[in-house]
């Protein structure tokens, strides 16, 4: 029988730190390698917080063989004068006690990372040790911890004896007039952490780098000790602040600079206060939020947008994002409408338009914001939306009305851009439907001269793109209709490199082609949508069909570019000729093909040196339709016998620019490539 009492004695009250041991997700998320390097970053902003309020230049984190890790700052140092109410020094009340801090009163800081006065403290409770040292001139002076108690270890590991005691417990060498700084050094607690929790690396150099451009003069410093012999040191300063932030997260051409978009406005804010009589009464302060926005325009599709609030990466967004989001779509749709670069009868863009291809890097800095959580991933100060939408409109609209010519042009560009990505969208819309594979039941609304196969195994279907109606009768013989499914082009295919978008959709063969392999296009694309595991070129052997295949090789890198960097995308080898011998020896098969006009004649010469003789003239195909059923089934679609070159990208950039160079709209670099290699070329060789 249950039992159903519950009174005071039940009742669990944690004092202090137990409460973070209890919970420690509470505090830090959990208890993984991501909880561990969110205790690391609660050290280190307080650093950086010393560095914003201009009392700090460098900040180095150290990270030991041992499993401790080490963070030393030239800032003010914690204060290690006694504390009045407590009796304690200011360093063990901090370290101790939770929501304690000089972040709450107005004289210490003005915009910080750490606001709720429970960073250090929290840390100290889920080590096994942590060491502190303050650097205040006449010397160094420091004390340790066990888990968020106080006192003294008999020697310098964690697992050493440890005797409780309060106060100042170190003494270290002279601190020179005029330099201070803190240096803390913790052991997690692996009661607490899991045992595969680690500091990575990746993640904190990541961190540091974005941290050196959200403070601009501020040095950054990761050395990695864990490895004897392979030592790691990394070291970050940027003078630029966030537009070098912008110009290095940016991928793709420019299609604007970096702008920046920068304001303040005050708000005000109802913050409950102990008055006199110890009664906490709400009253209204009057607050600053300054705005900083680096963002930029490329030629992809891609959005790479960071947000923070002082120093603090707010990953999941909140108010500030919302309200930048706001003010880019209404900016953009008045400035359009303005420009008549939307018409009357046009939808109005939204915000997935404006974002397409964007960098930004959007910052406020305030006193005391609201998060929600102590991790801070999501800004919650309501005034901060309205606030960086005001500044953002103003400043942006600025940009896109400019009439100062290189600006104005900018504009001009980044508008037609966004109205390019609006027409998209909505060919894309009235597309997705008949962009997936339909079963029996249903009507298909796929092209009508796809021949599809029967299989729905992804991963053993093939497509094969075949050049040419007459190609397309011998291949529907020549498939294996179980797996191989065949789709027609006539001729060649529209050059999208130099195409709109929306050219691009409306054009037959490519829409024919974007819809049958079934996943989209662009930034819509799912490569786990596509509906054939394999995409096979065959087109003819010659000039014409090669041309052809660097068209739908332009198509599918630009468009659907994950099947080729995946290795899906391949081209067939038809064979240039077929010798028919007349008296094969025991175990040679009577038809002979060969690929190229060398290899031909390396075959003859084999062939007249085995006293093989056979039929004058060896027959050279003229294109795919020339072959009967059984020889292109043979020679180019069998899987047992065919012969595949894959495409690849290993450098995506790489390819990108030779898709530009050669397929691009700008013709003199095509023509200095041209003239360059025309030198190289044998003219023996050239079949003409």
């Amino acid at each position: 029988m249950a039992d159903n009492t519950y009174n005071a004695q039940h009742l669990l009250v944690l004092e202090g730190l137990e409460a973070v041991r209890k919970r420690p997700g509470m505090y830090i998320g959990s208890t993984d390698t991501r909880g561990l390097m969110h205790c690391l970053w609660e050290i280190i902003d307080n650093g950086v917080d010393e560095a914003l309020a201009g009392a700090a230049d460098k900040v180095e984190v150290v990270l030991h063989p041992d499993g401790s890790v080490e963070v030393h700052d030239n800032g003010r140092g914690i204060p290690t004068d006694k504390e009045p109410k407590t009796g304690l020094p200011g360093v063990e009340v901090v370290a101790t006690k939770l929501h304690a801090g000089g972040k709450f009163g107005g004289g210490s800081y003005t915009a910080t990372g750490g606001l709720h006065g429970v960073g250090l403290s929290v840390v100290n409770a889920l080590s096994s040790r942590m060491d502190i040292d303050v650097e205040r001139s006449p010397s160094v002076q420091g004390l340790s911890f066990r888990r968020g108690a106080p006192g003294t270890f008999a020697d310098d590991t964690p697992d050493s004896a440890f005797q409780p005691t309060s106060g100042l417990t170190r003494k270290g060498g002279r601190v020179a007039k005029g330099r201070t700084g803190t240096r803390i050094r913790f052991w997690p607690d692996r009661q607490v952490f899991t045992k595969d929790a680690k500091f990575e690396l990746e993640g904190l150099i990541g961190r540091a780098r974005q941290t050196s451009f959200i403070v601009p003069g501020l040095e950054l410093v990761i050395r990695d000790e864990r490895v004897p012999g392979e030592h790691v040191v990394e070291s970050f300063k940027h003078a630029g602040g966030i537009s070098e932030f912008a110009e290095f997260l940016s991928a793709g051409d420019p299609v604007t600079d970096v702008l920046r978009l920068q304001g303040a406005d005050t708000f005000t804010e109802t913050v409950p206060l102990l008055d006199d009589k110890g009664h906490m009464t709400p009253q209204d302060v009057e607050r600053e939020l300054s705005v900083d926005v680096a963002v930029r325009w490329s030629s992809g599709y891609d959005t790479e947008m960071r947000s923070y609030v002082n120093v603090i990466a707010t990953p999941k967004g909140g108010t500030h994002v919302s309200g930048f989001e706001a003010a880019l779509t209404k900016t953009f749709n008045d400035a359009m409408r303005g420009g008549r670069v939307l018409k009357v009868n046009d939808a109005d863009v939204i915000k997935d338009d404006v974002l397409e291809g964007m960098t930004a890097v959007v910052t406020v800095r305030l006193a005391e914001p609201q998060f929600e959580g102590q991790t801070k991933e999501v800004l919650g100060t309501p005034a901060a939306r309205s606030v960086v939408r005001k500044v953002v409109s103003a400043e942006l609209k600025k940009f896109l009305t400019s009439t100062k010519r290189a600006e104005k042009a900018q504009a001009k560009l980044v508008m037609e851009k966004v109205a390019g990505a609006a027409k998209t969208r909505l060919v894309a819309r009235q597309q997705r439907d008949t962009q997936r594979r339909k079963n029996a039941l249903e009507s298909s609304a796929l092209p009508a001269k796809l021949a599809d196969c029967r299989s729905n195994d992804v991963e053993r279907s093939e497509l094969f793109i075949v050049e040419g109606d007459s190609a397309l009768g011998t291949a529907k013989l020549a498939r294996n209709s179980e797996f191989q499914a065949l789709l027609p082009i006539r001729g060649k295919i529209l050059n999208v490199q130099k195409a709109q978008v929306a050219d691009v959709l409306k054009n037959t063969e490519c829409a024919s082609i974007i819809q049958v392999v079934g996943a989209g296009s662009g930034r819509t694309f799912e490569i786990d949508q596509a509906r054939y595991g394999r995409i096979i070129f065959m087109a003819d052997a010659d000039s014409d069909g090669a041309h052809i295949r660097c068209l739908l090789a332009t198509l599918f890198f630009k468009y659907m570019p994950d099947l080729v960097t995946q290795g899906r995308v391949f081209t067939a080898v038809p064979p240039l000729h077929r010798i028919e011998l007349s008296n094969p020896k025991k175990g040679m098969e009577k038809y002979v093909y060969t690929y190229s006009d060398p290899e031909l004649q390396r075959k003859l010469a084999e062939l007249t040196k085995k006293g093989v003789r056979w039929k004058d003239p060896v027959q050279r195909y003229k294109g795919l339709g020339e072959m009967d059923a059984d020889q292109l089934a043979e020679t180019t679609m069998d899987p047992r016998h065919r012969m595949l070159r894959r495409i690849t990208a290993d450098d995506a950039a790489q390819a990108a620019e030779v898709f530009e160079l050669l397929m691009g709209s700008d013709v003199a670099p095509r023509k200095d490539f041209i003239v360059a290699g025309a030198y190289e070329v044998d003219q023996d060789t050239i079949d003409a």
